[in-house]
This record gives C-alpha cells, sequence and structure tokens, in this order.
C-alpha cells in the first residue's frame, strides 16, 4: 500500500493530539504547575508566609524550616522538629511535603519557597492552553555542535537576578534563505532551547518558550519540532523562576506553532 501526504500528514496531527492530551495531563497534576498559589523568598528571619505551613528562614546556604507542630518530609525522611538543608545545589523546585500541599524549594543565592495546592482554583478551573493547529512547515532538521567541554552560560530571570546554567552546545537550522543558530541549555530533561520569536509578547508569552531537544543523531542531525513549543511555569502564574531567552535565541521571524499564551496570563 502506498503512503500519501494525506497519510503522512493524518499521522502527524494523530501524534501531536496524542502528545498534547499528555502534556495537559502533566499540567494538570495533583501538584503540577497549575497548583501553585504562593510564591516566597525567604530571608534570614524566621516567619509565616501566606498559605505556606511552617516558620521558615535561611542562614547562608542552608533553608531551615519549623513545622510548629506538623509533620514535614523530604526525600522520604519525616521531620517534625527544625529542619537545616543545604539545597544549594539541588535541583530547581525540589519539594517538601506538608499535609496536603507540596513546598517547591528553588536557590537563587536567596531561597524562593512555591506552595502547591491541588485545590488551586487554576488547577480546577483548567480548559487548555490555547495553541495553534500542528504545521508541518514548522518541523525543521537542524545540527547539533557540542561545545568540547560543557559551558556556563548566565540567563536573566523572570523574578528574580540571572542565573547560570550549563550549556552543551548549539544548533545551526535554516529557515526560509537564512541560517539561525539556537544555545542550548541542559537538565535532568536533556537539552532546551529557551526562544522568542516575533510572535513573543502578542500571541505567545513575551519572556520565552522552550523546546526540547531531542538526541542527535549519529551525525548531529535534530529534529526542531517548534509545535512542540512549551511555556515555562511562569507564564501561569508569574510565580516560579524562569530564565529569559537570551540575545542570541531571539528568532526574527514568527514561529505560529506550539503554545500560545496561557489565559491565565493575558486575565
Amino acid at each position: 500500500m502506498t503512503t500519501t501526504n494525506a497519510d503522512n500528514n493524518a499521522r502527524f496531527v494523530q501524534e501531536w493530539r496524542e502528545w498534547r492530551a499528555g502534556w495537559e495531563r502533566f499540567l494538570t497534576a495533583p501538584f503540577g504547575w497549575l497548583a501553585a498559589t504562593a510564591s516566597n523568598w525567604v530571608d534570614e528571619e524566621p516567619r509565616q508566609y501566606p498559605d505556606l505551613p511552617g516558620l521558615w528562614w535561611q542562614e547562608g546556604k542552608k533553608l531551615f524550616v519549623d513545622p510548629q507542630g506538623r509533620t514535614m518530609s523530604y526525600e522520604g525522611e519525616s521531620f517534625t522538629e527544625v529542619c537545616g538543608l543545604d539545597l544549594s545545589e539541588a535541583p530547581d523546585d525540589v519539594r517538601i511535603t506538608a499535609g496536603d500541599v507540596e513546598i517547591g524549594v528553588t536557590y537563587r543565592d536567596q531561597y524562593l519557597v512555591v506552595t502547591y495546592d491541588p485545590q488551586a482554583p487554576a488547577r480546577n478551573d483548567f480548559r487548555g492552553v490555547p495553541v495553534y493547529e500542528p504545521d508541518p512547515r514548522f518541523v525543521l532538521k537542524g545540527r547539533f555542535e557540542p561545545y568540547e567541554e560543557t559551558k556556563s552560560v548566565s540567563l536573566d530571570s523572570v523574578g528574580t537576578d540571572s542565573h547560570v546554567y550549563d550549556s552543551p552546545g548549539i544548533v545551526r537550522f535554516t529557515y526560509g534563505d537564512e541560517e539561525y543558530a539556537l544555545s542550548l541549555t541542559s537538565s535532568v530533561n536533556g537539552m532546551a532551547a529557551v526562544f522568542t520569536d516575533a510572535t513573543s509578547g502578542v500571541t505567545t508569552y513575551g519572556a520565552c518558550r522552550s523546546l526540547l531537544i531531542p538526541e542527535p543523531d549519529e551525525d548531529g542531525t535534530v529534529v526542531l519540532d517548534f509545535n512542540r513549543a512549551l511555556n515555562l511555569p511562569c507564564a501561569f502564574n508569574y510565580m516560579p523562576v524562569c530564565p529569559v531567552a537570551p540575545p542570541e535565541n531571539r528568532l526574527p521571524f514568527a514561529i505560529e506553532a506550539g503554545e500560545q499564551t496561557p489565559d491565565e496570563t493575558s486575565k
């Protein structure tokens, strides 16, 4: 049986729809991004914060928590007394559990703590993310060019100062008759590019969107499917810390593919 262009396009759209369904299940998880209800920067003074159980303060690189009679836990270890944790080298948004809520912890010289509550209105009222219809024109081939050694790159952040990320290399690709290069960052989820384009601040979130970069082929070829460009957490609630696209990742053309500005942000 001969495969037609119509067959290929139907399969492309179906795979995209299945992927979108899985992504929105992630967004609406009980302690996912949409469950964020409050964010607070901890200082040296032990204090209570709105929507955050216990007393919290910082000494040097240590975060201190006084559960005040509650049982809290971190990495499966419960504590009911004052606990000091050095999370300065931990991944962003590591979680401490406190009863029915989770507290995400991110270190930026100062600790940011974000409360996640499954009863958050943004989660319970979620009706999906506005998104462009899938378009094969925005599936582009690129070439991954790794650095000899991982570099440290400093990116501005939403809501705070710049932060240093590991960069494994760049991806070069062609759109129209022009060649472009995206600087990549690496994380527990693999390689990604945070970028803006001519839709940013118009139909898509202004700070950036993020595109996961698949594992390159042996010759360095990668597929850049901008239909899978995603918003970062700050696009939904302004609270978690997110990077801003670096100058080299600010593309001059419109990528009318992927997620648009969430309804929560545009209200």
